[in-house]
């Protein structure tokens, strides 16, 4: 431990040389998106201490002393279970048997694999699979650019990339909900509870609302935390938002509660949206939805009333499949018809950055044409592939913003694994998956694994030897939390990045992702695309435009310019306003842009999903089912080997409502089974206060204590809720591809064997 002078200078955050050599460094978490700042007490190269650091980014205390994740950072710098070197496999693969090797020989092997395999089918035969907001993923891309393959797979259609997308498709550009206390006069907030998805200011900011005069709406089929702070609740029947949306918007016209001087002069296709929502009556969408149709006039008066009305959304409505995109939109039209567009206290349209682009990072102009043409969702999904992708960055150029490709051309985890299985329509056989545990996070378990089984190359940049690693050839031992630079810059669509230095080198023989990419691309001719030696040089190359040096970000812990309100006001360069970059210069209720591609010109509601046949339904209870909540402090697959974590919520979950779980004729506390025509997990039955007739099951559970490999791949079979789930291509949304996580059906019934965690705990 510190002694008391190096206490003295950890509070006052001065980096400096003491007594025994311990000097301070500032550095940050990198256990959430949020990357909070710290100050470590090094010694020796080695962290001894760690303690927040309220002068930089996000300064608020209170978010550390509400997370449980941060104290974790210390101790996995020595976990016995971290992957210190590079191992190359040696046994049959998924044996979880291994030879630890150089850096060198690694990378030469890969390169020298990636290289023939080129030569064999082609570039695009190199797919990657990324996942959340725990390393910075363009140096990743740019490799992939380099290489000459469009297909990087992620998790992009579920998160995220529907709401950006929407966004840019209504007003020309994304937005952001600019929350301000005095001022925002309604607030809602729609599929996400922000006390469990990251405990971060956002939530800390709305508890210090909560004093009445802001109305907080929370529409979200379970009683969450932020239902508890809420003025009005609404658990709308999973999958039928958009349904909602169109609802309110009904009240909100045909009451006159619109701002009629903004739709006049900067909306597009009011009449269309005025008579598509008459069939919207509040009467129908609360027996739709399975709500009161006076909740449902009462929270459109509220936001139609409202002089300025923020709304945020999250994954909970990112997750409907065919629903996601109309859902969307007509959210976007809520917004745009009550005047709630760049303007304060309202939502603001956000900024390209003035530091360098996610584009020109990621080398997107390096893929040629013809390597964008073999893109596998071209045929599929018109909008989330590089034709749909150059139209619409088309238009946003007009304002000079340039969106980030990557993300938004992610390939379709459906058609890479046909491809992969079939070699239609071309042969898929390398993949590199970075910051992901595809077995737990993503769709239909069961057709990762036999996918996988099927590969000739697979390359895992891992922390740990989880299901996924152990069936790696490779696997490379990343650089985490404080062992390198950090570098968030929310997707690329905002004029924002924070973050903050490494505290000391990596330890062992652990290398951050960018030196991984980097090397692999000097191997592979592509020395000119990488100037900078380091991330840490990288990253102070991509601030160098704004103006902002690495000293200072390091200082700071963040660069961010808040975004003029009004911006559509604005002169352009022949006088007049610069109005909004879409196809018409306004904010398109009924949209042009996806009339261009092929889809719906305003929201229309689609029907849920049927993955359980008759046959599957015959086994027990048949229920709609919400997968994927966030239940601090878990996050996905990740977490789950921390012991103090498993001492507290030691169990997967299914919750159901009290009156649900007297139907199903199950006690609280006992084992059930959850299943599809796709397979089958078992989780805990526990009541929560949420909408009856719904369960709702934990996501990501597996367990690190076991052998991560062969037979039971640590046993991810058990509590796997994606065993469940589908990822296909015909039954995912149009334009984006989205699959169902949300609003999918599945039938419950008591499991025949106790939980492995329940045997080994007795």
């Amino acid at each position: 431990m510190p002694d008391a002078l190096t206490e003295n200078m950890m509070a006052a955050d001065a980096p400096c040389a003491c007594d025994g050599g311990d000097h301070i460094e500032r550095t940050n978490c990198f256990f959430c998106g949020y990357l909070c700042g710290f100050s470590a007490t090094v010694r020796d190269g080695r962290v001894i201490d760690l303690k927040p650091d309220p002068t930089r980014y996000p300064y608020d205390p209170k978010v550390l002393a509400g997370c449980r994740r941060w104290r974790m950072n210390l101790d996995v710098l020595d976990h016995p279970d971290r992957i210190n070197y590079p191992l190359r496999r040696v046994g049959e693969r998924g044996a979880n048997e291994w030879e630890r090797i150089s850096w060198d020989e690694a990378l030469d092997d890969i390169a020298n694999k990636l290289s023939g395999l080129r030569e064999r089918y082609g570039a695009q035969t190199l797919c990657s699979m990324i996942g959340g907001p725990h390393t910075s993923f363009w140096p990743l891309h740019r490799f992939l650019n380099l290489f000459g393959s469009p297909n990087n797979m992620g998790i992009g259609q579920i998160c995220w990339n529907p709401r950006i997308w929407m966004d840019v498709i209504t007003f020309g550009w994304t937005i952001e909900a600019d929350v301000i206390p005095g001022l925002t006069d309604c607030l809602v907030i729609w599929g996400t509870n922000p006390a469990q998805s990251d405990n971060s200011a956002w939530w800390q900011a709305l508890r210090s609302m909560r004093d009445g005069s802001t109305p907080i709406i929370a529409i979200d089929p379970r009683y969450t935390q932020l239902a508890g702070i809420a003025d009005v609740w609404l658990p709308v029947r999973p999958g039928t938002d958009c349904i909602l949306a169109l609802g309110m918007l009904n009240v909100i016209i045909n009451e006159g509660l619109f701002d009629a001087a903004f739709v006049k002069d900067w909306c597009h296709g009011f009449e269309e949206l005025s008579e598509h929502v008459q069939a919207f009556s509040p009467e129908l969408v609360a027996q739709a939805c399975g709500l009161n149709a006076e909740d449902v006039v009462r929270v459109a008066r509220l936001w139609g009333n409202a002089r300025a009305g923020a709304l945020v959304s999250g994954r909970g409505i990112d997750q409907v499949g065919r629903n996601v995109a109309p859902t969307h939109r007509a959210i976007c039209c809520l917004r745009a018809i009550t005047g709630n567009i760049d303007k304060p206290g309202a939502c603001l349209m956000t900024e390209s950055s003035d530091f360098t682009t996610e584009y020109d990072l990621e080398m997107t102009a390096a893929l040629s044409a013809e390597q964008r043409a073999a893109c596998l969702n071209t045929p599929y999904t018109p909008l989330q592939c590089y034709e749909g992708f150059e139209y619409i960055n088309s238009l946003t150029m007009q304002h000079g913003k340039p969106l980030p490709a990557r993300y938004l051309t992610s390939a379709h985890p459906d058609l890479v694994l046909h491809a992969i299985e079939t070699g239609e329509p071309y042969p898929v056989t390398a993949l590199i998956v970075e910051a992901t545990n595809p077995l737990l996070t993503y769709a239909d378990t069961h057709r990762v694994f036999e996918a996988f089984q099927k590969l000739e190359l697979i390359i895992v940049l891992e922390y740990w030897m989880t299901p996924t690693a152990s069936m790696a050839d490779y696997v490379l031992p990343a650089a985490g939390a404080i062992e390198r630079p950090t570098f968030q810059q929310h997707g690329g669509v905002a004029n924002i990045v924070y973050g903050g230095p490494a505290a000391v080198e990596p330890y062992y023989e652990r290398r951050c992702d960018y030196d991984v990419f980097r090397e692999l691309g000097l191997r592979l001719g592509q020395a000119d695309a990488w100037p900078d030696e380091t991330f840490k040089d990288a990253i102070a190359s991509t601030l160098e435009p704004a103006g902002m040096s690495w000293e200072s970000y390091c200082e700071t812990g963040i660069y961010f310019q808040p975004p003029d309100p009004f911006k559509y006001l604005k002169p352009g360069p022949d006088g007049n306003p610069v109005g909004f970059a879409t196809k018409t210069g306004k904010i398109e209720l009924a949209s042009e842009a996806l009339t261009h591609l092929g889809g719906q010109r305003l929201p229309m509601p689609q029907p849920p999903i049927t993955l359980c046949s008759e046959q599957t339904r015959a086994l027990g209870v048949h229920l709609p089912l919400i997968t994927g909540s966030r239940k601090q402090p878990y996050n996905a697959s990740m977490y789950f080997n921390n012991p103090a974590f498993r001492k507290t919520s030691p169990y997967p979950v299914a919750e159901v409502s009290e009156a649900t779980a007297k139907y199903l004729g199950i006690e609280p506390g006992s084992i059930v089974t959850l299943a599809t025509d796709k397979g089958q997990a078992n989780f805990v039955l526990k009541v929560a206060k949420m909408r009856d007739a719904l369960v709702n099951a934990d996501y990501g559970w597996w367990h690190p204590e076991w052998t991560p490999g062969a037979p039971g791949f640590g046993g991810m079979w058990e509590s796997n809720i994606n065993c469940l789930t589908s990822c296909s291509v015909e039954t995912g949304e149009d334009m984006i591809g989205t699959w169902w996580y949300n609003a999918i059906d599945c039938v419950v019934f008591p499991a025949k064997e106790p939980l492995s965690f329940s045997r080994d705990n007795e």
